[in-house]
């Protein structure tokens, strides 16, 4: 296929991501903008009134996001997207596979710990309201440490990010190689 042809021919779908695989990214995606967004904000009111509104949410939506990042792996584990084109130089190809997973990884880590933190608070978890029980007894010193680790994790996912979607407007700005479109509806 011609490089400058963005699309293939709407019966060959070989060369895309399968729609769940499209659908969980993009969810994902906006999720952990929204999460990474709401992470900062908060952090910067959190002594004051009306914060634990926004902690809740946070909360609830990154294990909602963790739940997906799991069928999503899963997903991902079984049904293997097509390589690259090959216009796509090998090291570029390696770079992109080792960076997925490096995200792959952070979207695991990032909640597992965050909720580590959060069990070990005097609030504990609720998702949207429901508390979870925890079995942990509340210890304020071990819970900011969990929260330095996922905040670090956060500057980590997004200097993975950044790099991930400049990555994506190359291929369809300027390569106009059909590799965005890989992940696109």
């Amino acid at each position: 296929m011609d490089k400058q042809m963005n699309v293939a021919p709407a019966a060959d779908r070989s060369w895309k991501y399968q729609r769940p695989a499209i659908w969980l990214h993009w969810i994902s995606a906006l999720l952990i903008i929204g999460l990474l967004g709401v992470g900062w904000y908060m952090m910067s009111i959190e002594d004051e009134p009306g914060s634990g509104w926004y902690f809740a949410q946070h909360k609830s939506f990154g294990l909602l996001l963790f739940a997906l990042v799991l069928v999503r792996l899963v997903w991902r584990i079984t049904h293997k997207p097509a390589p690259l084109p090959d216009s796509v130089p090998l090291w570029q190809r390696r770079l992109a596979s080792l960076a997925q997973w490096l995200l792959y990884g952070c979207m695991v880590a990032m909640p597992i710990v965050g909720l580590l933190g959060a069990l070990h608070t005097k609030r504990g978890v609720a998702l949207f309201g429901m508390q979870l029980p925890t079995g942990i007894v509340p210890n304020h010193d071990i819970a900011e440490q969990f929260f330095d680790v996922h905040s670090s994790l956060a500057v980590v996912l997004t200097s993975l990010i950044v790099p991930h979607v400049l990555a994506g407007l190359k291929h369809l700005l300027l390569d106009k190689d059909r590799v965005f479109y890989r992940i696109w509806f």
